[in-house]
C-alpha cells in the first residue's frame, strides 16, 4: 500500500468510529487493532448485562425538578430479560397497579426511561437528555406523567406505561444494542395513543443519542418536532417522517442546539 493510500485511509479513519484502514500484519490485523477490538467487544457485553441502577437514575432526573416512579417489568432478572423479550414488553402486575392508580388525570405526555440493552448508555446520557427536552416541553404547556423508571425493560413497555398512565403519547428514552463502537447509545422511540399490542411500525425512533453520535441538544430539538407533529395529526410512525432537518437547514445555526 502506497504512503499516498495510506495518508487517504488515515484521513477517512478520522472523520468514523468504524474500522476502516487497519491495516495488516502479514495475512492477519495488527496486534494493537486485535486488543482494540477485543476491547470493544468486552465493552458491548459489560454494556448489556451491567444492572441499571434506578436510583442513580432517578436522583439525577428528579435533580432536573421531574419527579420520579420506578418499576419492573415481567422479566425477574437479566438472564430472563435477554432469554424472553416478551417478558420486558410488559409491566410487572405490581407495577402495572401502582402506575394506574398514580394516574390522577389524563396527561399529554408520559415519558419511560429503560435499561434495554445497555444500563451503560442510561446512566450516562438519559438525565442530559431530559435537561435538553425538559425548556421544549415547558414552552409547549404539555402536562407530563412522573417520568417511569424501568428495569429489565423493552421498547413496547412504553405501551402499557402510557396506557395506565392514560397519557396522549409516550417517549422511551432506551439503551440500544450495543455496536462495538457504541455501547453508549440512547434511543428514543414515540408512540402516540400509547396501549398494549401497538406495533413497531407505529412508532418513531430517535437512534445513536449519545456525545460521539447525535448531541442530546439537536434530539430533544428532533424529539420536540416529533411529538408536536404526533399531537397535531393524531399519529407517529410511517406516516410520519421526521422533517425537522428542514428546520435547522432554513434558520442560521443556533447555539442552543449542538450538534449540526
Amino acid at each position: 500500500m502506497s504512503t499516498q493510500t495510506d495518508t487517504l485511509w488515515q484521513r477517512l479513519a478520522r472523520l468514523t468510529p468504524a474500522r476502516i484502514g487497519l491495516g495488516r500484519a502479514g495475512a492477519g490485523l495488527p496486534t494493537r487493532e486485535v486488543l482494540k477490538f477485543g476491547l470493544a467487544h468486552a465493552q458491548a457485553r459489560d454494556a448489556v448485562h451491567t444492572p441499571m441502577d434506578a436510583a442513580a437514575i432517578a436522583g439525577a432526573i428528579e435533580a432536573l425538578g421531574l419527579p420520579t416512579v420506578t418499576v419492573t417489568s415481567g422479566a425477574e432478572d437479566r438472564a430472563t430479560y435477554l432469554r424472553r423479550p416478551d417478558y420486558g414488553r410488559r409491566l410487572s402486575p405490581e407495577s402495572l397497579k401502582a402506575l394506574s392508580n398514580s394516574a390522577a388525570e389524563p396527561v399529554d405526555l408520559a415519558i419511560v426511561v429503560a435499561d434495554g440493552l445497555s444500563a451503560r448508555a442510561v446512566h450516562e446520557g438519559a438525565a442530559a437528555l431530559l435537561a435538553a427536552f425538559k425548556p421544549h416541553a415547558e414552552a409547549a404547556g404539555w402536562r407530563l406523567a412522573p417520568v417511569t423508571i424501568a428495569t429489565q425493560a423493552r421498547v413496547a413497555l412504553g405501551d402499557a406505561a402510557g396506557a395506565a398512565l392514560r397519557a396522549r403519547a409516550v417517549v422511551v428514552v432506551i439503551g440500544e444494542r450495543p455496536g462495538l463502537s457504541s455501547p453508549d447509545s440512547l434511543g428514543l422511540y414515540v408512540t402516540f395513543d400509547p396501549k398494549p399490542g401497538r406495533s413497531d411500525a407505529e412508532r418513531n425512533c430517535i437512534s445513536n443519542v449519545r456525545p460521539a453520535g447525535l448531541s442530546f441538544e439537536l434530539a430533544a430539538f428532533k424529539l420536540n418536532w416529533l411529538l408536536t407533529q404526533a399531537f397535531s395529526r393524531g399519529l407517529t410512525g410511517v406516516n410520519l417522517k421526521d422533517e425537522s432537518d428542514r428546520l435547522l437547514e432554513a434558520a442560521a445555526p443556533d447555539p442552543a442546539i449542538g450538534g449540526f
